[in-house]
């Protein structure tokens, strides 16, 4: 039978900050459980990386107490994309590595998230042991087996190359004008360095953050401005990213937003045609459109869904021995340069196939037609029972049927914060905005 996990979820630990766990005396029992589990073997080293929220010092602190405390070295990234974590922790050897960020969710929440030693997330088999430790009295070791910390210093730079070494070394982006959204999150000081480099022109938004200001208005979730500059600077494409950096989206040059679906079919499509996805598929999850999986299989090229998340994409990949996955919301997984999604790693991959095609990102999507899509997110006041969704899937077969075939309707509980997202998808946009008002007024009913 499964351990019932208490404290972790589909990507770490996340919540609102000063409300438990998500405090400062859970964080040094989480580091010192985590150093508990790898002291078993000698010479344990963990990297710690954070976004730019304010809490993430405090945390960042705590985590460093209980490691130490249990007998592990710790090593310190300061702000670093997410991705740039997963890599570091590859190059450097260690056992762990831990992100102190909430992604895309508002300065006033925080979380915890780790990567193994091979820069995937850890297994179902640490995260249990993990949580045994934290039900275990916190003791310290002998004062000469504490364990010492050390800041990288050059890690800002060793991930700045990474990013570059994606590209083939002769790629360079001179004829490019973009404009770059990070978000005032960790990419900050890392994305618009690594364009520079590659020779193009950029006009730099959300790249002044200040601890608060982390997704406020701003990058991958709030595209409207980064629209706007497009248009005013008379650029080639918008690149926006998430707090941590983990995802992109970007905006064509006629002021579109292009997600996560279109993202990976571009990329899939010039695999293709560059023989790169040595015959596999890209998988997606029940959220990505169904313009997408029509699209891809016009190319020959097979489409599977995983959950949403992009630890369960990643799974799919190594179960079918594929390549290339990701969400609608920008996590795009190419497993032929990184261990997990890296916004800046997609980002650069799409404006190659710009740079070297000649072509616009508006024409590089002509292929691909969106179903109309609808989510509406009902916040979540109380757990719904079996008997709630067992109403709830009643009222979906009512829907599915009005539908008739085409389209799809998908009622989930989210993985990272306390809401209900409502989807439905279909050819005629005002009867799915009609169906998706009429089920997310159920779950309203049922969730108060």
């Amino acid at each position: 039978m499964a351990m019932v996990r208490k404290f972790f979820g589909t990507d770490g630990i996340r919540g609102r900050v000063g409300k438990w766990p998500i405090t400062p005396d859970f964080a040094v029992k989480l580091g010192w459980a985590v150093g508990k589990v790898l002291a078993k073997k000698p010479g344990a080293r963990v990297l710690i990386g954070k976004d730019t929220r304010r809490s993430g010092y405090m945390f960042e602190s705590a985590l460093e107490a209980g490691l130490s405390a249990a007998g592990v070295d710790v090593y310190l990234l300061g702000p670093m994309p997410t991705p740039a974590v997963a890599y570091l922790t590859r190059t450097f050897h260690a056992q762990v590595g831990i992100v102190i960020s909430a992604s895309h969710n508002p300065h006033y929440d925080n979380g915890i998230k780790f990567f193994s030693d091979a820069g995937a997330k850890l297994s179902d088999e640490m995260e249990n042991e993990i949580e045994q430790y934290l039900d275990r009295e916190l003791v310290t070791v002998e004062p000469e087996h504490i364990g010492k910390v050390s800041r990288i210093d050059d890690a800002e730079g060793r991930y700045i190359e990474f990013c570059k070494a994606s590209l083939p070394h002769f790629q360079n982006f001179k004829n490019l004008k973009i404009v770059v959204d990070c978000a005032n999150g960790a990419t900050y000081h890392i994305a618009p360095k690594v364009l520079q480099e590659l020779g193009a022109e950029v006009i730099v938004l959300g790249a002044a953050p200040n601890g608060f200001n982390i997704n406020d208005n701003a990058g991958s979730t709030a595209p409207q401005i980064l629209q706007e500059k497009v248009l005013e600077h008379n650029a080639n494409v918008g690149i926006a990213f998430d707090g941590d950096g983990d995802r992109v989206i970007m905006v064509d040059h006629l002021g579109n937003v292009v997600d996560g679906d279109e993202i990976l079919y571009v990329i899939a499509k010039d695999s293709l045609r560059r023989g790169k996805l040595d015959g596999g598929g890209v998988v997606g999850t029940q959220m990505s459109n169904y313009g997408l999986e029509i699209a891809l299989k016009k190319e020959g090229i097979q489409f599977a869904r995983s959950k949403v998340g992009d630890r369960y994409v990643m799974e799919m990949l190594q179960e079918k021995s594929w390549q290339l996955g990701g969400e609608s919301s920008g996590h795009i997984i190419w497993l032929s340069s990184t261990t997990t999604g890296d916004g800046i790693v997609a980002g650069l991959q799409v404006l190659a196939i710009m740079q070297n095609s000649g072509k616009s990102l508006r024409d590089l999507l002509a292929g691909m037609e969106k179903f109309p899509q609808i989510v509406i997110n009902v916040p979540l006041k109380k757990a719904l029972a079996q008997s709630d969704w067992d109403k709830l899937n009643s009222e979906i077969k009512v829907v599915e049927a009005k539908l008739q075939d085409t389209g799809r309707v998908l009622i989930r509980a989210s993985g990272t914060e306390p809401l209900i997202r409502v989807m439905v998808e279909g050819q005629d946009h005002d009867k799915v905005q009609e169906y998706t008002e009429y089920l997310a007024e159920k779950v309203k009913i049922l969730a108060a």
